[in-house]
């Protein structure tokens, strides 16, 4: 089966090649027309054909195991190739370099047999030859100038029959490891490439989750923010900008009892005042959530202590830091899962008392807020959570959420820190 299979190669190879070749020529002209996914369609047939039965036919080698050593492949249907599909370049790499390899495989291969065969039956081709002495037989090597000859004596039909014979038998009985070698070689180079389990696919593999991985992160954050902006744009609205359009009309109408009514502006004076005051303090509050003071300058942890001083749910914090201080982005993602999620305790949960949990290795920074709640929190659409955990995710980490109905919950954000 080995040396079957290695000196049909060549055929199958020869083949699957022009075939491919067909299908460069297809796709070539398919490029100068608008529908490019049919030129590589019609690229990726041949090689998916030629692909297949590669691997058919390693699979019906019995060194190869039972399944050519590729395991479970997954098969592609042709309509769905694309030019970023990496099995249908490697395919096509496989296609192209394969008829080089088979043509020496197979050539070793017939050329052992054959030498083999014919020494292992010199004695039966030759039973009748005459008992006259020969010339010794020699063996030589080199040019006119400088050869070696090496002579074997062999001056009787019989020593040659007897020497041929042996050297044809000790062929034969090699043949076996030098088929297994041959096999080992031109199977190799499929499964290199053709198998998806190999080297080079689990290389573009984890460069293409890499990719996935970066644009997932890239949308994430884009989503946060947007939804942040949204947030802060109906916070403005809501409050300040409400404040401050009172102010202004308070401001106003103090203009115009100025002069008749004096009396009153000093009470007009005096709402305006409040007005101005309590706008402020909205103001504050907003900039806390865009980027807290206390944050950038003492950390997270006093940063969790304001928050649990401000919780109108009693909040105890547990903090354990080693290291340095995280990167600002991880820190800010931090901040604002534990603020949501106090947020949420208060407006949601009718918890008695909850928990801030802050522990920082120096390679991973997880924070946890737990509430003795309601339950049922849960990553649903337009919820908060949802928002968390796309900001979580912009920064590579993961938000966990633990709330059966009746409580606890438990939300626990995991953030690396490169």
């Amino acid at each position: 089966m080995e040396s079957l299979y290695l000196i049909t190669a060549p055929v199958s190879a020869a083949a699957g090649l022009l075939l491919v070749l067909v299908g460069l020529c297809v796709a070539a002209a398919g490029l100068l027309v608008p529908a490019r996914s049919r030129a590589v369609a019609g690229v990726a047939a041949p090689v998916r054909w030629a692909a297949k039965v590669e691997r058919w036919r390693i699979g019906r080698v019995p060194s190869a195991g039972a399944d050519g050593g590729f395991g479970a492949v997954r098969a592609r249907p042709v309509g769905s190739a694309a030019a970023s599909d990496p099995g249908l370049w490697l395919g096509l790499a496989h296609a192209l370099v394969l008829l080089p390899v088979t043509v020496v495989t197979a050539t070793v291969t017939a050329l052992w047999w054959f030498v083999g065969v014919s020494g292992a039956t010199t004695a039966v081709r030759n039973w009748d030859q005459p008992t006259a002495t020969l010339s010794p037989l020699t063996v030589s090597a080199g040019g006119a100038q400088s050869h070696i000859e090496v002579s074997l004596g062999l001056t009787s039909p019989a020593e040659r029959m007897a020497f041929g014979t042996v050297v044809g038998l000790l062929l034969l009985v090699a043949l076996p490891l030098v088929a297994r070698r041959l096999v080992a070689a031109q199977a190799g180079l499929g499964r290199a490439l053709l198998s998806d389990e190999s080297a080079l696919h689990r290389r573009i593999r984890g460069l293409e989750q890499e990719r996935d991985t970066a644009r997932a992160r890239n949308v994430a954050a884009v989503t946060a923010e947007a939804a942040a902006l949204r947030r802060l744009e109906r916070d403005i609205h809501d409050g300040p900008q409400q404040r401050l359009v009172r102010l202004a009309l308070e401001l106003g109408r103090a203009q115009r009892q100025l002069d008749r009514r004096p009396e009153e502006v000093r009470a007009t004076l005096a709402d305006a005042l409040g007005q101005a005051e309590e706008a402020l303090e909205e103001l504050r509050a907003l900039s806390r959530g865009i980027a807290p003071p206390i944050l950038v300058d003492r950390g997270l942890r006093d940063a969790f202590a304001e928050l649990a001083a401000r919780s109108t749910v009693p909040a105890e914090l547990a903090a354990e830091v080693r290291g340095s201080r995280p990167p600002a982005a991880v820190e800010t993602a931090a901040y604002f899962v534990v603020a949501e999620a106090l947020t949420n305790v208060a407006k949601h949960s009718g918890a008695g008392r909850c928990g801030i949990g802050l522990r920082h290795d120096g390679a991973e920074l997880r924070v946890w807020v737990s509430d003795d709640g309601v339950g049922g929190a849960a990553f649903a659409k337009g919820h908060g959570l949802r928002g968390l955990a796309d900001r979580v995710h912009a920064v590579g980490g993961r938000l966990r959420v633990e709330s059966p109905a009746g409580g606890p919950t438990t939300i626990t954000a995991a953030l690396p820190c490169p």
